[in-house]
C-alpha cells in the first residue's frame, strides 16, 4: 500500500503491528488495531454527521486517546484536522475557528462552557463533539443553531468495511496556527505529504523502531510535539500521552514505562536537568532530543550525567517545514552550539537578501527547500507570498516550469566550513518564548484593549531557562498613572500564561523611529543598559 494520507501511517501499522501498544493514556493503553478501529469509527461518524472532503475539525482537548483517534479519523474521513492548543483563551480558540471555518468541534464540557459566546459568533460550527462524561455530558453545551453530542452517542458503531475517502499526498491534511509577526495567528496549511515525509526523515535520524517507547511530552498543536505521533506510527512504535504538570511526572513516567524517546524544548530539559533521576528512569532512554531554542550547554552536561548512554539529538524546526536540522550526536562535543545540518530530504540555504549563497561565516538567512515545505499560511495570499518565494539560485528552471517554492524562515544563520548551521537570531520581532513563537503585537493589543495604556511595545529579553521573557514597555494614558498590577490582571484574563510578560516598565513616552514607528531597537538598548 503506498502512504498517501496521514492515516495509512497507522492504518499499516495496525496490519503489521496489530496487538502491539500504541497509545497510552493514564491506565489505559489501547493496541494498535484497537486504536484503528476507534479511528474507522470516528471516520464513519464524522461522514455520516454530513463531513465533506475538506472540510475542518478542530479539536480542542487535552491528550487523550480520543484526541489522536480524533485527529485520524478526520484524515480517514478526507477532512482537515485543526489542533488547537489547550493553553489557548476562549477569544483566541474563537478567531481560529472562524479564521478556517471550522465545521466540528471535538471538546471537553469544560471547555464548550467556557467557549459558549464564541461559538455564537462562528456560524461555521455546526457540530461540537462533546469528550468526557458519556452522554450526559451532551446537555452541558446548549449553542444555538449547533449541535451538540458525545462522544458517546456520535461514535457508537464499527460499522462494515474501512472508511478511506479518495485522496492523494498533496491534500490538505492539517492547519496548525502560531503566532504571526503582525498580531493575528497564522494558519500553516500541511499536506498529507508532509505529514508522512516529516515522519520518515525524522524517523530515519533517530533510528525509531517498533521497540521504541515515546513519550509525548509537547502539545499535538506544536509541530515537534505531533511529530511524536507521526514517528512513532511511522514504525510501530508506542506513543505515552502526557499533560504536563510537573518536571518529576517526566522522570516518573519514563520509569513507568520504560521511555526510549524523549523530545522536550529548552525551559523543560532545564527543568528536568535539576531533578534526581532514578536508574529505573534513565536505563532505558535511548535518545532524547532538543527543539524549539538552543539548549544551554550546562543543561547538555547535566542531561548527558543523567543518560549517558542515551544520544543527544540537537534540533532546529519551523511550523513551515515541519523540521529542518539536526546535530548528529557524534559531532555534539565538536559543535555543541550547531543546529546541524539539513535533516534527510531537505536542503538547507543560507542566503543573502539578494537570494545569493553567502560564504562560510556570513550571516544570512535560513532558507528551506524540499517536499516538507508547507502550501502556505491559510486564507492569506500576502504573509504567504511574502515567506514562500521561489528558491534562491533555481531561476533558470523557471524557463520550463512553474517555480520550485521554499520557505524563508526569518531567521539568521551561518554556515562554517564544513557545511554545519548556526543559529543567530530573528529577522524580525518575533519572541521565543518557552518553545513558543509570540507576536509581539498580539500581546500589544491586548494591552491596548484594556484601555490602561497609551502606548505599548512588547519585546523578547535573553532569559537562561526561557529563551526569551516578554517585557512590555508601557506609558500611560495622558493625564493618569499606570497601574501595572491592575494591566497584568486584565492581560492575564486574555493571554496565555507564557504570553503574559514578566515585567512591565512604564516610561513617560515611547521613542519613535523618523516614520513614526516605535523604536524598537532603542529600546531594547535602553532597557539592557
Amino acid at each position: 500500500m503506498i502512504r498517501t494520507q496521514l492515516h495509512h501511517l497507522l492504518q499499516d501499522s495496525a496490519g503489521i503491528h496489530g496487538s502491539r501498544p500504541a497509545l497510552t493514556y493514564k491506565d489505559e493503553t489501547c493496541s494498535y488495531q484497537d486504536l484503528w478501529r476507534t479511528v474507522q469509527s470516528v471516520a464513519r461518524g464524522l461522514i455520516g454527521s454530513g463531513l465533506e472532503r475538506g472540510d475542518r475539525v478542530a479539536i480542542l482537548l487535552d491528550k487523550r486517546i480520543e484526541t489522536v483517534a480524533a485527529i485520524f479519523g478526520t484524515s480517514a474521513a478526507g477532512g482537515v484536522f485543526v489542533p488547537i492548543n489547550p493553553l489557548l483563551r476562549p477569544a483566541q480558540v474563537g478567531y481560529i475557528l472562524g479564521n478556517c471555518d471550522v465545521r466540528v468541534l471535538v471538546t471537553s464540557p469544560e471547555r464548550l462552557t467556557q467557549l459558549t459566546d464564541e461559538l455564537g459568533a462562528r456560524p461555521s460550527v455546526e457540530l461540537v463533539i462533546v469528550v468526557g462524561g458519556g452522554q450526559s455530558s451532551a446537555a452541558a453545551g446548549t449553542v444555538p443553531g449547533v449541535r451538540v453530542r458525545s462522544w458517546d452517542e456520535e461514535f457508537t458503531s464499527d460499522g462494515l468495511g474501512e472508511i478511506d475517502r479518495d485522496g492523494i499526498d498533496l491534500d490538505i491534511a492539517a492547519i496548525l496556527y502560531t503566532s504571526g509577526s503582525t498580531g493575528k495567528p497564522k494558519g500553516v496549511v500541511l499536506s498529507h505529504r508532509n505529514l508522512i515525509v516529516g515522519a520518515e526523515s525524522v524517523s530515519q535520524y533517530l533510528a525509531n523502531t517498533a521497540e521504541d517507547v515515546i513519550l509525548s511530552a509537547l502539545p499535538l498543536s506544536f509541530d515537534a510535539g505531533f511529530s511524536q505521533l507521526t514517528t512513532a506510527f511511522g514504525v510501530g512504535a508506542h506513543v505515552v500521552l502526557m499533560n504536563y504538570l510537573l518536571p518529576a511526572d517526566v522522570v516518573r513516567l519514563c520509569a513507568r514505562h520504560g521511555v526510549t524517546g524523549l523530545t522536550c524544548v529548552p525551559p523543560l530539559w532545564i527543568q528536568i536537568a535539576d531533578l534526581a533521576w532514578p536508574p529505573e528512569a534513565a536505563a532505558t532512554l535511548r535518545y532524547f532530543a532538543n527543539t524549539g531554542g538552543r539548549m544551554p550547554k550546562s543543561t547538555l552536561d547535566k542531561l548527558r550525567g543523567h543518560f549517558p548512554q542515551a544520544a543527544p539529538f540537537l534540533m532546529y524546526g519551523l511550523t513551515e517545514a515541519f523540521r529542518s536540522t539536526y546535530l548528529d550526536p557524534a559531532e555534539v562535543d565538536r559543535r555543541p552550539d550547531s543546529i546541524g545540518k539539513a535533516i534527510p530530504n531537505a536542503e538547507i540555504l543560507v542566503v543573502r537578501p539578494d537570494g545569493t549563497e553567502c560564504d562560510p561565516g556570513e550571516e544570512g538567512e535560513l532558507v528551506h527547500r524540499g517536499a516538507l515545505v508547507s502550501l502556505g499560511y491559510w486564507n492569506d495570499p500576502d504573509r504567504t507570498a511574502e515567506r514562500f518565494r521561489p528558491v534562491p539560485g533555481r531561476e533558470r528552471d523557471a524557463s520550463w516550469r512553474a517555480p520550485e517554492l521554499a520557505v524563508w524562515s526569518g531567521d539568521g544563520v551561518t554556515r562554517d566550513e564544513d557545511g554545519f548551521l548556526y543559529f543567530v537570531g530573528r529577522t524580525d520581532e518575533m519572541i521565543k518564548t518557552s518553545g513558543y513563537r509570540v507576536s509581539p503585537t498580539e500581546i500589544e493589543e491586548v494591552a491596548f484593549a484594556s484601555g490602561l495604556v497609551r502606548d505599548a511595545v512588547a519585546l523578547g529579553m535573553d532569559d537562561a531557562k526561557l529563551g526569551q521573557r516578554v517585557l512590555l514597555v508601557a506609558s500611560p494614558v495622558a493625564g493618569q498613572d499606570l497601574d501595572t498590577k491592575e494591566l497584568l490582571a486584565v492581560m492575564r484574563r486574555q493571554l496565555p500564561l507564557y504570553m503574559l510578560p514578566s515585567t512591565v516598565v512604564v516610561r513617560p513616552e515611547l521613542p519613535r523611529s523618523p516614520n513614526g514607528k516605535f523604536d524598537r531597537v532603542r529600546l531594547r538598548e535602553e532597557i539592557g543598559q
